[in-house]
């Protein structure tokens, strides 16, 4: 199986949730309607024998107003993996359906996309922060963001300064 394969078989099935093809290095992505996310990843693993959901980001494009949020599927059975790409609106409230009635790997990679792009993902079990404590403010991944000088009384370093300093040779702690 190819890519070319995968992206025929979803477009006769699945025609109107197949926005495109991103003809990007090294390999091409297809743009997938973001309300039909589930079910082509649903139809992926059933019909076309992708098991495992490898990775799942989110990117921030301001110079295109959006968020991107990036699957990779895998299927060890044909030796491949697809990426899927889905637009949202570049606002506070962006949402899109949870995966993770399919994958359970989901759980956490969504809630990783939650916590540092801000994108919501419907029908998750437990929509929390997981790298970020529950009352930080705003989503680090974003290009617009700006790291607070203090969180809770105590100083934000944006570095940590190297705690080893080298005199003649010899390293002291």
């Amino acid at each position: 199986m190819t890519f070319q394969d995968v992206q025929n078989k979803l477009q006769s099935q699945l025609s109107s949730s197949i926005l495109g093809v991103e003809d990007v290095k090294p390999d091409p992505s297809l743009k997938i309607a973001p309300r039909d996310i589930v079910t082509v990843v649903q139809f992926m693993k059933d019909h076309l024998q992708f098991e495992t959901l490898g990775d799942l980001c989110g990117v921030d494009y301001p110079a295109q107003s959006s968020f991107c949020v990036v699957y990779h599927l895998q299927s060890y059975t044909h030796k491949m993996v697809v990426r899927l790409k889905c637009y949202l609106p570049r606002e506070d409230g962006a949402e899109m359906p949870s995966l993770t009635s399919i994958f359970k790997a989901a759980n956490w990679l969504e809630r990783e996309v939650f916590d540092m792009i801000g994108v919501r993902f419907t029908g998750h079990p437990e929509m929390r922060r997981i790298l970020c404590p529950e009352d930080w403010q705003g989503h680090p991944l974003r290009k617009d963001y700006v790291t607070p000088d203090y969180y809770n009384g105590m100083p934000v370093p944006l570095f940590f300064e190297d705690q080893t300093t080298v005199t003649s040779g010899e390293t002291h702690s």
